[in-house]
């Protein structure tokens, strides 16, 4: 489809990877993400999700200006929900691509039967209006965090308490049905807009185990006899960026100080391996992860807003 200006939405290609990862890492660095992790989330996404990568470029010389992750939100608990995430290059606002992409997203999920749609956008001024103009409503704001690992001390390593032993992912390579149960009980407990479903080990695999992204040698797991206590799942782009995707405590193990234990020796690895900034994000909710985060010195880097729309709304109002 074509927007304002001559911009024209389509499906990505391979080529289009060098141009959409410059255009994330300038838009929102705090999204790590590497060449492969990209191509991955195209081709290795579960089934059930419909994904598609959407991209916007200029009709008159082919230059990409944005791009949205489209696609179905099969892991929740209420039928009908999907998801769509614009994003635009800073220089090609205001020239039709951001509306041309959300027009493509919602015709394509109103066809897979979705009912409403949740987006994330940058937490400015600008991007709120276009959201609110087009019946879009805010929800909560989350917080991104950097450290720099070059010029920033660490905590040094503390030592696991009694019974507690670190290890990675990486050891858990042959059986991460561990990390899964752990994964799938702590992300219960985040603060959501929409209930959620606990995905399937089979869908855990291929959503995350299978990221190439996911650097399990710098995933960081405190095992209490044999079971995941806590971890610090880590994210890496092979350029130096590494984003600390989830940090989790199991209920039975929460007052202990394992977050802080996981989180640290995770980025002690980071900086051993070479990465020099970390990233991390939170809630604007969810204090004891904010408070950790700032007693490493992670400094503000970016927030972000969810919206959310009635779909069956949008698409009638694209018909009028």
């Amino acid at each position: 489809m074509t927007g304002r200006a001559g911009v024209v939405v389509r499906d990505f290609r391979p080529a289009d990877a060098g141009s959409l990862l410059g255009m994330r890492r300038l838009v929102r660095p705090f999204h790590v993400m590497s060449p492969a992790g990209l191509a991955w989330q195209v081709t290795g996404a579960p089934a059930a999700q419909r994904f598609r990568l959407l991209v916007a470029e200029v009709e008159a010389d082919g230059e990409v200006v944005g791009c949205a992750g489209v696609g179905l939100a099969f892991d929740s608990s209420e039928p009908g929900q999907a998801f769509a995430n614009p994003m635009v290059h800073p220089d090609a606002r205001g020239r039709g691509a951001g509306g041309a992409l959300l027009a493509e997203a919602e015709r394509y999920l109103a066809g897979l039967g979705a009912e409403s749609v949740f987006a994330w956008a940058l937490a400015d001024e600008r991007s709120r209006a276009f959201a609110v103009q087009r019946g879009y409503r805010p929800l909560r704001v989350a917080r991104y965090l950097r450290l720099d690992l070059r010029n920033t001390p660490l905590p040094r390593p503390a030592a696991p308490p009694p019974g507690v032993r670190l290890c990675t992912a990486a050891d858990l390579a042959d059986d991460p049905r561990p990390l899964y149960l752990a994964d799938a009980e702590t992300t219960s407990d985040e603060p959501s807009d929409t209930p959620g479903d606990t995905l399937s080990y089979p869908d855990w695999l291929s959503l995350y185990w299978a990221d190439p992204d996911l650097d399990r040698n710098l995933t960081a797991v405190a095992l209490v006899d044999g079971a995941v206590a806590a971890f610090a799942t880590a994210r890496t782009d092979g350029r130096g960026g590494y984003l600390s995707a989830m940090t989790g405590t199991v209920r039975a193990h929460r007052g202990r100080g394992l977050a802080k234990l996981v989180k640290n020796h995770s980025l002690h690895l980071a900086r051993s391996a070479g990465c020099t900034w970390a990233y991390t994000g939170n809630d604007t909710g969810n204090a004891p992860m904010l408070a950790v985060n700032e007693w490493f010195g992670y400094r503000p880097a970016g927030t972000e807003q969810r919206y959310a729309a009635e779909l069956a709304a949008r698409t009638r109002d694209h018909h009028r």
